[in-house]
């Protein structure tokens, strides 16, 4: 007797193999048996001419506080997504041990929402016990600890800096992080140097764990970026995920050969380099990023009173050095605003026209914008044509290729029913499987399934996840491979996909038929 037995579905298992007709059947959390269950009795679900498949891994999201806020996980479920990995990018919300600047920097925090946390395991126990409706591991981010230690100051760490920064690293993998990540184009991992990233990168070589980075360049210097995350890799001994890798607007067009290149002469000397992309032209980062780097010194109160003098403002928007060379070249119509509490009127425009409709510059209109979020500025997001198709599809050839979303997860209702992060956040699972595989024949199913499912559970160290076999858990998607499809835009970002109709987390029915259930059955998932 099972709970639930998928009949008569074309079954991937996860390892890129070739498809088997079988039925898989469910009990007590776990997958119990794959193959002909005749007589087997249990809640049938017809899967004949549909994919079922292992449940999807986004090994890369920022839902560290919407996930406290809502933890439904709807815009992750509906396409698929059965467990994510959140504090990428150097942020995690934890540990906390200087409230008002962890908070400042935390990407979706609602005003209502409550520091109860000080260390990394009281984090993940609060996520737990606000029962997340699917699995969540979390990093701990090299820019948390670094605020937390010497705040927003515009220098090399010291010494005794260095040793407080990894102590906090190294509490935090004993207490259940996966791994640290670092954001190297953010304030204040920006400040860092060589020595300091090899010292917290060798905590996590220390446990085994990933060391993952946003690396400081994708662009005009794209070589020292991957170059120093690479040597950051050789010196520590941590195994290296590159994150979202995909070159950025103004990097030459070899680039994205280049750094494949850079990372297999790499892998040649034995040090264990992984990568992921986002499989959409348009990604998502902070406004404030358009601010020139002597502007974050002294943090948001700081930064506010800087754009509030209008003799500052020439200098505030002389940044020869922008986080997106779009700024410097003033491609103001490839960057489109998706998130402003202030301006929800704005939210869907690109800055061309949000210039024209305050009849300025839209680079003195983007100031502006942030000066009137204030302390809630490190929620005013946008998004931009900052990837070429052309490179996707280079790095989509690679077979160690991840594939993630960089979106935070979202509802459609509720809370958080009225925030927009990236046309990724509800349907990047979907253009990955509909788009690149299916109408583009990059890959396989089989193989672009593996992308999603055994390589990052692999990656990231996740036990008996990413596959359908006797005794993992019970994470499933059942979906019409000749329908599924993204359908969000950027003007309507938080659409559902076509084409997927059932999703099983932990053995319990979190989506079905295209309708999400009541079940909340998500584990935190902490290193092991």
């Amino acid at each position: 007797m099972f709970d639930y037995i998928l009949r008569g579905g074309l079954v991937y298992d996860g390892t890129g193999a070739e498809p088997q007709e079988a039925d898989i059947g469910v009990r007590d959390r776990m997958i119990q048996a794959v193959g002909t269950l005749d007589g087997a009795t249990g809640e049938a679900i017809d899967c004949t001419g549909l994919v079922v498949s292992p449940g999807f891994i986004d090994i890369h999201t920022h839902s560290d506080a919407t996930l406290l806020t809502d933890p439904d996980g709807f815009s992750l479920l509906m396409q698929g997504v059965t467990t994510e990995v959140i504090g990428n990018c150097g942020f995690s919300s934890a540990p906390c041990c200087n409230r008002s600047l962890i908070e400042r920097f935390m990407v979706g925090k609602q005003p209502d929402l409550d520091f109860t946390w000080r260390s990394f395991g009281d984090y993940l126990d609060v996520l737990e016990a606000r029962r997340p409706g699917l699995n969540v591991a979390a990093y701990v981010g090299h820019n948390n600890v670094r605020l937390n230690v010497i705040g927003t100051d515009p220098r090399p760490a010291e010494d005794h800096e260095i040793d407080a920064m990894t102590t906090l690293v190294r509490e935090s993998l004993e207490q259940g992080a996966i791994g640290v990540s670092s954001g190297l184009e953010y304030n204040p991992g920006f400040h860092s140097d060589l020595p300091e990233l090899v010292a917290v990168a060798k905590v996590a070589a220390d446990f085994d764990a990933v060391y993952a980075s946003h690396v400081r360049n994708r662009d005009w210097n794209y070589e020292m970026g991957v170059g120093e995350a690479l040597s950051t890799a050789r010196l520590s001994g941590a195994r290296l995920q590159l994150s979202h890798l995909v070159p950025k607007y103004g990097a030459p067009t070899h680039a994205a050969e280049h750094i494949m290149e850079m990372m297999d002469w790499t892998r040649r000397t034995d040090a264990d380099v992984g990568f992921d992309i986002i499989p959409h032209e348009w990604g998502p980062t902070f406004v404030y990023s358009v601010l020139p780097k002597w502007a974050y010194e002294g943090g948001v109160p700081k930064i506010i009173e800087r754009l509030g003098d209008p003799e500052l403002r020439p200098m505030l928007m002389h940044n020869p050095w922008p986080q997106w060379k779009m700024v410097a070249e003033k491609r103001w119509h490839d960057m489109v605003l998706t998130q402003s509490a202030a301006n929800p009127s704005l939210v869907g425009l690109d800055f061309a026209e949000i210039g024209r409709i305050r009849g300025k510059d839209p680079h003195d209109a983007t100031l502006d914008l942030l000066l009137e979020e204030g302390e809630n500025m490190a929620n005013l997001l946008w998004v931009g044509r900052i990837s070429r198709d052309a490179d996707i599809r280079t790095m989509l050839r690679e077979k160690d290729c991840g594939v993630i979303s960089d979106a935070i997860t979202l509802n459609n209702k509720g809370p958080l029913g009225e925030l927009r992060f990236t046309p990724t956040g509800f349907g990047w699972t979907a253009r990955f499987l509909g788009h690149y595989a299916r109408d583009e024949k990059l890959l396989s199913l089989g193989e672009g399934i593996r992308r999603l499912t055994t390589l990052p559970a692999q990656r990231m160290g996740l036990k008996r996840r990413g596959a359908v076999k006797v005794g993992y858990h019970a994470d499933l998607v059942v979906f019409d491979a000749r329908t599924i499809a993204d359908q969000s835009t950027l003007q309507d970002m938080n659409v559902t996909p076509a084409g997927l109709l059932h999703v099983f987390v932990n053995g319990e029915a979190a989506v079905r038929e295209g309708k999400r259930t009541a079940a909340r059955a998500g584990q935190v998932l902490r290193r092991q």
